[in-house]
């Protein structure tokens, strides 16, 4: 290992992505102890293995403290650039029902621990990544963001997950372009301050963010927005005059207002709003909607005639006829020019039950589709026949549908899909056909690509 050129020791050793492995091999060859140095990007998580010995009597004194771990690799580190520090999946699972767990020796946003190895390296940082064990660190409100923010002043991406987060000291940080915060506790105040200490942000990401009443969004170059808000906040307000892309998951405020005039790709996914505030979407190609109330929010969705690629779903897969309301009239009139259409199972049940149910408005006031090219559908079968006219129905409006990919329920049984898809077949042979099955949790199983 001694005789190899020093450039291609780097390379090796920059290439491993778990960094316990770079402190091994330090210890292996006097070579791989001084390239090491050069290593500009640290990556160590603590396994479940690992924190289980460090707390089993038997074992405990063998296994080094994994702060102690990651202090050493970063000061023996001349020239880190990027740090990923955390707990790996199956320790963010467990809770105070699992563990009594008091100690702080997995408490990674705790100032203190960070205090002992930031300032060393913060002059080059430019990412940092750190997920907190959260039976530590729920009850101990950090404030890292004050101490990144002073002294990583070239920092471009930071991402924090698990912790209670203060905002108390932080200050501008005019160079950050990209903030994930996932599972952390937030006042409203907290996210007013975030957006002004941050006004580059490009990329956003709020995941499970809690403690939010009437939380906003005001951010002027944001261009990529996952916006995912774990309580029942009072309203959402949303103002990006330069948003491309926004996904945005939430319960059922009572008001959502939506400023993003340059918006091309939208998932949105709610139960429902009261008031839905959003203005017109000029650029909007890409839509996905989910909600159980899908009619509804179809209702207070403006018309967009520039979406092309649209996707629906309905998460109310169990209501009868009586309750059924999502019809494709609706559907149509709201997104007159899609010509990628993909029907999630519940909004195909609810749009075939209210077709069974001889809805005048489906049977009536739909007419010929001219701009669909492509549909999706997972469908559950509950009556063949009900599936098969409704399915009949559509190729008769669609009449410029050239693909129709049908994915059928597992539970399904197969004489009776092997039914359907002949019959389908049999109808319509213009149309390229693909089969396929799903179910819940598990990825959609394709069995033909086309007849």
């Amino acid at each position: 290992m001694d005789d190899l050129p020093p450039m291609l020791i780097l390379e090796i050793l920059s290439r491993l992505s778990d960094s316990a492995d770079l402190a091994r091999c330090r210890v292996v060859s006097k070579a791989l102890n001084t390239v090491s140095a050069e290593v500009r990007s640290i990556n160590l998580y603590c396994s479940f293995d690992r924190y289980t010995k460090s707390r089993s009597p038997e074992t405990k004194s063998l296994v080094t403290p994994f702060k102690k771990i990651f202090v050493d690799l970063v000061s023996r580190s001349r020239l880190t650039e990027s740090v990923s520090l955390g707990v790996e999946k199956p320790l963010r699972g467990l809770s105070y029902d699992d563990v009594e767990d008091e100690s702080d020796d997995l408490h990674l946003t705790g100032v203190d621990f960070v205090g002992e190895w930031l300032p060393s390296v913060a002059g080059q940082m430019r990412s940092i990544s750190i997920s907190d064990f959260w039976i530590q660190s729920c009850w101990r409100r950090s404030k890292i963001l004050s101490l990144i923010s002073s002294c990583c002043h070239s920092l471009l991406e930071l991402e924090l997950k698990n912790a209670w987060l203060s905002v108390d000291g932080l200050i501008g940080m005019p160079m950050l372009t990209s903030l994930t915060l996932e599972y952390i506790r937030l006042d409203d105040e907290d996210l007013n301050k975030v957006n002004d200490c941050f006004p580059s942000l490009q990329v956003l990401n709020l995941i499970g963010v809690g403690g939010l009443m009437e939380p906003k969004i005001h951010l002027l170059q944001l261009r990529t927005c996952h916006w995912m808000v774990s309580n029942a906040p009072l309203s959402l307000t949303i103002l990006a005059p330069n948003l491309i892309k926004l996904k945005l998951e939430c319960w059922k405020p009572k008001s959502l207002v939506i400023d993003a005039p340059l918006l091309f790709e939208f998932q949105l996914s709610l139960e429902k709003a009261s008031n839905l505030e959003v203005k017109e979407f000029r650029d909007l190609k890409t839509l996905q909607l989910e909600s159980r109330y899908l009619f509804s929010l179809l209702g207070s969705f403006p018309s967009s005639k520039t979406v092309k690629n649209l996707t629906i779903d309905s998460s109310k897969w169990t209501e009868s006829a009586k309750v059924a309301k999502f019809n494709l009239a609706t559907l149509f009139d709201a997104f007159p020019n899609a010509k990628s259409l993909a029907v999630g199972p519940g909004a195909w049940l609810e749009a075939e039950t209210c077709f069974h149910a001889g809805d005048s408005e489906v049977n009536i006031e739909i007419t010929a589709h001219l701009f669909v090219k492509e549909i999706t559908a997972h469908l559950f079968v509950k009556d063949i026949e009900i599936s098969v006219s409704f399915i009949f129905f559509v190729l008769e409006k669609c009449t410029n549908l050239t693909d129709m990919s049908l994915l059928i329920h597992r539970e399904v049984e197969s004489s009776i899909a092997s039914n359907l898809m002949s019959r389908c077949i049999a109808r319509c042979a213009r149309v390229r056909w693909r089969w396929g099955f799903w179910k819940e949790g598990m990825k959609d199983a394709w069995v033909s690509d086309g007849i």
